[in-house]
């Protein structure tokens, strides 16, 4: 029977696990890429074009239309999936969804059942070490103070549901989301106090309301597992989503702190819709520019 010792010991064990028996604990970050920017794709054209890019893992997204949809994902599409991802040396620490914590009664019982469904294609993916499962969480920023204690509730049930599935489930505050800030995002988690939740970094959602990116950092990476990456202009009430490199973040002072906070996990692009929905959407180019911008300052940041 798998308790929730054995649950904890897989948590403190996967956090000194290397990505797809590598040999060795990382000692800097990981570059990856979101196929929730390549939809457009085949599956295995998004898996070989990351690889031969030079990314070191990618996110999966389980979103409706997505050829990894858990409806559409079968076992034997994860089997091979998950062979094409040993072979192509590509890790996985991570599957995009979207449930929300302010979702009505039969919302909240498709995200439970949702949860459970994840936690098995996770295990069917990477069973020695399983990705990761990584939200925002709805509402909007200023109903904030009127609904914090019915999601604080909500996630207490997706708490026991990624308990009881053996995953973890990243959290990740949205600049139009109830929970749009460090803050708010830090009170949820010290409320609910649950090894099977963590945070999800994600700097352009704070860039966009004018916060510090090392203050943010200081608060969030000692709790964040999985980090996205994009860039953006403007500011709160219009503002716009750009690629890595395309706007005004510093990469190299962004990548001084990661190491200074000793963050050394998966540092992913995440394209948003805001890029992708464009006419003339290229995913191979973004992923290529994308990559290209990153790691220069990585390599120098």
């Amino acid at each position: 029977m798998y308790t929730r010792r054995h649950f904890l010991q897989t948590v403190v064990g996967a956090l000194a696990l290397p990505v797809l028996g590598r040999s060795a604990q990382p000692t800097t970050p990981s570059l990856g890429f979101s196929l929730y920017g390549m939809k457009t794709l085949a599956l295995d054209a998004a898996l070989q074009t990351c690889a031969e890019i030079g990314y070191s893992h990618v996110e999966l997204t389980l979103n409706a239309g997505y050829p990894t949809e858990p409806k559409l994902f079968n076992g034997e599409a994860r089997k091979a999936t998950a062979s094409r991802l040993e072979a192509l040396k590509l890790g996985l620490p991570c599957l995009m969804t979207g449930i929300s914590l302010t979702a009505t009664d039969t919302a909240h019982a498709a995200a439970l059942a949702h949860i459970a469904e994840a936690g098995q294609m996770a295990y069917d993916l990477v069973p020695a070490s399983p990705p990761l499962l990584e939200t925002v969480l709805g509402g909007k920023p200023d109903s904030w103070e009127a609904q914090k204690a019915g999601m604080l509730e909500r996630l207490h049930g997706w708490a026991a549901a990624a308990d009881k599935a053996r995953i973890q489930i990243a959290l990740k505050a949205h600049v139009s989301s109830a929970v749009n800030s460090p803050e708010r995002l830090l009170w949820l988690m010290d409320q609910v106090k649950s090894p099977a939740i963590v945070a999800a970094y994600d700097y352009s959602h704070f860039e966009v309301q004018g916060l510090d990116m090392e203050e943010s950092m200081a608060a969030l990476l000692p709790r964040t597992r999985f980090i996205h990456v994009k860039d953006s202009e403007g500011a709160v009430g219009k503002f716009q989503f750009l690629l890595p490199g395309k706007g005004r973040t510093d990469y190299r002072k962004y990548f001084a702190l990661l190491r200074k906070f000793g963050y050394t996990g998966p540092v992913c692009v995440e394209v948003s819709g805001h890029v992708f929905n464009k006419p003339g959407y290229d995913p191979v180019a973004a992923a290529k520019t994308s990559f290209a911008a990153l790691s220069e300052a990585l390599a120098k940041g």
